[in-house]
């Protein structure tokens, strides 16, 4: 498998962005929002899996999209964007922390939302 530098490029500008943009969509949602649950998080990530199935659509199934913008979009901007490392140590830290409530609902909610909004993104892209 040959990946050439260009791709990487691509892919970590998109990465860049995608944090950025994680960063200020976590923030926000935080900042109206009790801090007592992984809100930032769980919307990250519902956003991130709709656009994915949206993304993968438009990209891979419709347009003749250049391998470096699928790398920059998927890979970089929506791999940084969401955040399933985020969710796996703030659910661990719920658990830590006596609270398996939360812990559970956060898994439930996470894995379900996150398959709904991949579902829901492909379903509109595949319409588009």
């Amino acid at each position: 498998m040959t990946i050439a530098f260009n791709q990487l490029l691509f892919i970590a500008a998109g990465g860049a962005l995608g944090a950025v943009f994680r960063f200020l969509v976590s923030s926000g949602v935080h900042s109206f929002m009790s801090r007592g649950f992984p809100y930032g998080t769980l919307t990250v990530n519902v956003i991130g899996s709709f656009v994915m199935g949206i993304s993968y659509v438009m990209l891979i199934e419709r347009l003749n999209v250049s391998a470096e913008w699928r790398a920059f979009i998927i890979v970089g901007l929506l791999g940084a964007f969401t955040t399933f490392s985020t969710f796996s140590i703030e659910t661990l830290e719920l658990i830590e922390n006596s609270e398996l409530s939360k812990a559970m609902l956060n898994i439930l909610f996470s894995v379900t939302l996150c398959i709904i909004g991949s579902w829901l993104g492909l379903i509109l892209g595949r319409q588009l």
